[in-house]
């Protein structure tokens, strides 16, 4: 019985494999290429918007929770490691805010980043509001490697295929500055 099953599969699949002889290997080589092209897309879109005002958008929030979140870790941190971190980015991204800020005002038509945080980022903040001392530690360096890495992925998603030029070099500029505070959060763990 397995026997004939055997058969009749290969002879199927022989049948199937002289039908499609007479393609054309353009044909083939073709459509590999729309895939490669169609699967890198939807990494890029599923990385990171890549139209301004999204990207805007994206890149205010992020400020806004690594300040916010940051100013837990001054009150409610217990490692001198968390608080320094936490003061370094409270000042990063402030800095960040206001680069993002003048890179938008001259933009015609105009850009006006919306700082409200996504579910994620104001599920994590709450997370964080009722922890303190070891356990903040924990939750804050846990959340602020998420973040950078949801930040680093939509930068450099922005700089490959963003819409706008002065923000694609905005994106450029960040990401080694979002790659080392990417790295000093996992240090913390």
């Amino acid at each position: 019985m397995k026997y004939k099953l055997l058969i009749m599969v290969s002879g199927g699949v022989f049948a199937l494999t002289a039908c499609n002889r007479n393609q054309d290997a353009t044909t083939n080589a073709d459509l590999n290429v729309a895939i490669d092209n169609s699967m890198e897309a939807n990494v890029a879109a599923e990385a990171g918007p890549t139209m301004s005002q999204d990207f805007v958008n994206a890149a205010a929030a992020s400020d806004k929770f690594e300040i916010e979140s940051s100013k837990l870790a001054a009150a409610a941190g217990a490692s001198a490691a968390v608080k320094r971190f936490a003061d370094n980015m409270i000042s990063a991204h402030t800095d960040s805010t206001a680069k993002l800020k003048s890179t938008v005002a001259g933009m015609n038509p105009p850009l006006t980043p919306d700082d409200s945080l996504n579910a994620d980022q104001q599920t994590a903040l709450d997370g964080l509001k009722g922890k303190t001392g070891a356990a903040f530690d924990t939750a804050y360096a846990a959340a602020q490697v998420d973040a950078h890495q949801k930040t680093l992925d939509a930068l450099k998603a922005y700089s490959a295929g963003g819409d706008n030029v002065a923000l694609k070099s905005f994106a450029d500029g960040l990401i080694p500055t979002v790659t080392a505070h990417f790295n000093m959060a996992k240090g913390l763990k």
